[in-house]
């Protein structure tokens, strides 16, 4: 790792000087939630990331066998239905990763759009596929839609050996392990309890996923171990996971709170992982490190000094427009993080590395990165929202939105925040539409922007929208596209279901007093 901190060089040597000096390193190994609140609640039943690698090299060739009897019973296709934690880390490894040839395909379903649900539902062999059910509090709304509609079509293709098609992960004594159980389901995966979702990579609920596609698990873990040994270093200089948190708490102190990530071809999921773990941990009581992933590159004129670059590319990945960009950052006087991934296995350490960093972030922010207190608050509106369409057949207004993009960038300040919500399917006219939008906002405003499908976005960035400073504006996109799909068991289909999730968020932006554009997609153009 090396890290060019330019302006950022006395901030991150007080800050530095004072983590050492606090024992902050030593205190967050053994456990001490004082680190970040008095109050142990959601800290001290969270920690179990700090050594879950070493642990989970007993689990090893479980996995493994689980993986070769999905392989030699000729299962085509694995499908993984999750959300936030759940599902971006097995994003991640599928990506990178790849699938091995004498492996199923990996799926990652993390979407209520029906145009999304019913494209996955096509790619697959449904009589030749396995289900994996992630859901850590085994009740998660999404989870648990995707598993009746997937129940459904394989008790019609199956019948009574319906179950045996699925597999559940999850915490311990949850309703998704009981259901597991009564349904006959193929397996079931016990997860470490102490773990939130966004910290739980390194757990089953990426594993299982990395031993689907023949991954080098023992690799994989041992890099991550090696990483457990170097953040326990008091001497931060030599501590990896501690110096990036600290840049990190110490930019967002001093007004370069927008962590841009750019990385090599392979890696780009990693940034949404790394979003995901940052944004959902951070955003909190009006302060917070905003990730950015997935930003178009521009001349370096373009940003503000509110950035920190941080450059994660695997060895032979790069590009030589990646590079040069890099170079030119570093040459403007922008603070510049470079973390090179020699082998796709080092993800393993990578995870780890980010995840410390996150915790020593939170304590230079005065946060607790563990909880995510506004998260429930579109979950609670979404199911009001349901009820309400439920009593009267129709779906609630909302008022105090804006019906134009150009009257939502007239309220942004300069140095704001445009996050792009999408509830959209995963399409290459959406993405490419977002990032010419995205660039201009870039040159002609210097305006850091950010990209999230709808509701994915809710188990992450969702709680940096509402905690934060209040500096960013939003842009929701409705474009759900003309297929729709019923949720058995409930009176709403999943068009309905992302509709009332879009309306839910909507009322949450404008309670906290967020500027909202409510727009479909030819808007942007």
């Amino acid at each position: 790792m090396r890290i060019d901190a330019g302006p950022l060089d006395a901030a991150l040597h007080e800050t530095t000087t004072r983590l050492e000096d606090e024992r902050i390193v030593q205190r967050i190994h053994s456990g001490d939630h004082t680190v970040w609140k008095p109050d142990p609640t959601e800290i001290t039943n969270r920690l179990g990331w700090i050594d879950i690698a070493s642990r989970m090299g007993g689990a090893v060739a479980d996995l493994h066998a689980f993986a070769d009897e999905l392989a030699g019973d000729d299962v085509t296709d694995v499908v993984l239905l999750g959300m936030g934690g759940s599902s971006l880390g097995a994003e991640v490894l599928r990506t990178v990763l790849g699938s091995d040839e004498r492996r199923p395909r990996l799926h990652v379903l993390d979407s209520t759009v029906p145009a999304w649900v019913d494209r996955v539902t096509r790619a697959i062999d449904l009589p030749r596929s396995i289900f994996l059910v992630a859901s850590k509090s085994g009740g998660t709304t999404e989870v648990m839609s995707l598993l009746a509609h997937f129940d459904a079509l394989a008790r019609q293709a199956l019948g009574d050996a319906a179950g045996s098609r699925f597999v559940a992960i999850t915490d311990p004594a949850t309703s998704l392990a009981s259901l597991a159980a009564d349904r006959g389901f193929r397996r079931t995966f016990i997860n470490d309890p102490d773990i939130g979702g966004r910290y739980s990579v390194l757990s089953h609920f990426g594993l299982v996923a990395a031993a689907v596609l023949g991954a080098d698990l023992e690799a994989m873990l041992a890099s991550a171990v090696a990483m457990e040994d170097a953040c326990r270093s008091d001497v931060l200089a030599e501590n990896p996971g501690a110096q990036l948190g600290a840049l990190m708490g110490a930019g967002a102190r001093t007004g370069r709170e927008k962590l841009t990530l750019i990385t090599s071809p392979k890696l780009d999921a990693f940034g949404w992982w790394a979003e995901q773990l940052v944004a959902e941990s951070t955003g909190k009581e009006r302060t917070g490190v905003l990730p950015i992933a997935g930003e178009p590159r521009v001349d370096p004129k373009h940003y503000r000094a509110d950035r920190i670059f941080v450059h994660v590319h695997l060895a032979g990945d790069a590009t030589s427009d990646e590079t040069e960009h890099v170079a030119a950052l570093r040459a403007a006087g922008h603070p510049v993080i470079d973390l090179p991934l020699a082998t796709p296995e080092a993800l393993g350490g990578a995870f780890l590395q980010w995840e410390f960093a996150t915790a020593v972030a939170g304590h230079v922010l005065g946060i607790q990165p563990f909880d995510q207190p506004n998260v429930q608050e579109s979950k609670d509106n979404t199911k009001r929202v349901l009820a309400a369409y439920e009593a009267d057949g129709a779906l609630p207004d909302v008022a105090g939105s804006h019906d134009s993009v150009d009257a939502l960038l007239a309220t942004a300040a300069d140095d704001a925040y445009v996050a792009i919500l999408a509830y959209t399917d995963q399409r290459d006219d959406v993405e490419s539409v977002v990032e010419s939008f995205r660039r201009r906002l870039l040159e002609t405003r210097g305006l850091a922007t950010t990209f999230g499908y709808g509701p994915r976005y809710l188990h992450s960035t969702g709680q940096f929208h509402k905690g934060d400073r209040g500096n960013g504006v939003f842009v929701q996109l409705r474009d759900p596209g003309d297929a729709d799909v019923p949720v058995p068991g409930q009176p709403y289909t999943f068009r309905t279901l992302a509709e009332a999730q879009a309306i839910g968020d909507l009322q949450a932006l404008v309670t906290h007093g967020r500027s909202v554009a409510v727009v479909p997609l030819d808007a942007l153009r």
